[in-house]
This record gives structure tokens, C-alpha cells and sequence, in this order.
């Protein structure tokens, strides 16, 4: 399981296991928090096409989904 700290999730890099759309690594863009200080929204952009995806943060932490860093 990724280790992530939703505080250091914007600007982070990411390469997906498989590729969504053809793309392949990106870096997430936007992260709202709530009052509580909970992540209610995180926004991924793809790197060579500027493609943008609404995802649910959490499932950064899957290993089979995504791995930190562009590899």
C-alpha cells in the first residue's frame, strides 16, 4: 500500500498501472479540503495531453492501480 499524506497530495507525480485513456503518468493539480480538514476533491492531470481526471484521492494508495513517481 502507497503511503500518502493528503496534506503533500498537490503537485504529486503519478504513473497509473494501466493506462487510462493512453496516458500514463500525471501529477495531481488540485485537492479540496472541508472544514475538517478532509480531502473532498482531487483532481489528476495527465502530462502529455493535459487531460484531466476527477478521482477519489484514496485510491492512490492501491499498488495496482498507481505507483508514486513517474516510472
Amino acid at each position: 500500500m502507497n503511503q500518502i499524506n493528503p496534506k503533500a497530495l498537490l503537485h504529486s507525480k503519478w504513473t497509473a498501472a494501466t493506462p487510462v485513456n493512453r496516458d500514463k503518468h500525471f501529477a495531481v493539480t488540485e485537492v479540496e479540503f472541508n472544514e475538517d480538514k478532509k480531502v473532498i476533491r482531487c483532481v489528476i492531470q495527465a502530462v502529455y495531453n493535459d487531460n484531466e481526471y476527477e478521482i477519489n484521492w484514496r485510491d492512490l494508495k492501491q499498488p495496482m492501480l498507481w505507483r508514486q513517481g513517474w516510472c
